[in-house]
């Protein structure tokens, strides 16, 4: 007597064809998870963040002249990068666009002596240990996490400042080090001027060297993706 199959012959089509299908499935999850992960929705790239007072880094970096460290005065000894106090403000808005409706927030905060509660550009996770002062005074500038801030109507976070964005400087440093008197230039190039020509000649330049200058601030490159760095 002939032995009747449990499962049709179609059945073994099926089956390989729902090994594929639970394969495509799995990479197209896995792959829309890591561009999600990556995207300014998670994030927060690109996105300009609301502040009580629209302060311009275009307007005052870029058209006024003014450096980082007249308002970001702890960069260079501290961990953070201090906000500026009221006070900085009013050492010119005292004098100017005194009647701003834009700036009375400002004036507000100068009467009352209660600080403007501004909102974190840039806000790492309480288990990441970052220190400002280690980063600038080792030639990494202000442009290579914080973007052309100079361009920048609004502050925006330019980076994703994930792990391995972290990582990826940490261990080949000498793409983002620069001269330490270039730390706060926007729009630097990585060259530097090593002779002037003459009138009608054009301008000798030579490129600046990161493993050098790797070398000569002591930069341990090979300890610098030890977790203790960044996680203590």
């Amino acid at each position: 007597m002939p032995v009747r199959q449990t499962f049709p012959p179609v059945a073994n089509v099926i089956a390989k064809a729902s090994v594929v299908v639970v394969v495509v499935v799995l990479a197209v999850v896995g792959g829309a998870v890591d561009y999600f992960v990556r995207s300014s929705w998670m994030t927060g790239t690109d996105v300009a963040v609301s502040q009580p007072v629209p302060f311009s880094h275009l307007h005052h970096v870029r058209q006024l002249g003014i450096d980082c460290r007249y308002c970001h005065t702890s960069v260079e000894e501290s961990a953070y990068a201090n906000i500026p106090p009221t006070e900085t403000c009013m050492t010119c808005h005292s004098q100017i666009w005194t009647e701003s409706p834009m700036l009375e927030p400002v004036r507000t905060s100068w009467q009352t002596g209660q600080p403007i509660q501004w909102n974190k550009v840039h806000d790492l996770s309480d288990f990441v240990y970052f220190n400002h002062s280690v980063h600038v005074n080792n030639g990494i500038g202000c442009e290579s996490c914080h973007g052309r801030v100079d361009n920048m109507p609004l502050a925006w976070k330019e980076n994703t400042l994930q792990m391995e964005w972290c990582l990826e400087c940490h261990r080949n440093p000498e793409v983002n080090v620069r001269p330490r008197d270039e730390i706060y230039t926007m729009g630097y190039g990585g060259l530097v001027a090593s002779a002037e020509g003459g009138e009608g000649e054009a301008e000798a330049v030579e490129a600046i060297d990161g493993h050098a200058l790797v070398a000569e601030y002591g930069i341990e490159v090979g300890r610098l993706d030890n977790c203790s760095i960044c996680h203590r």
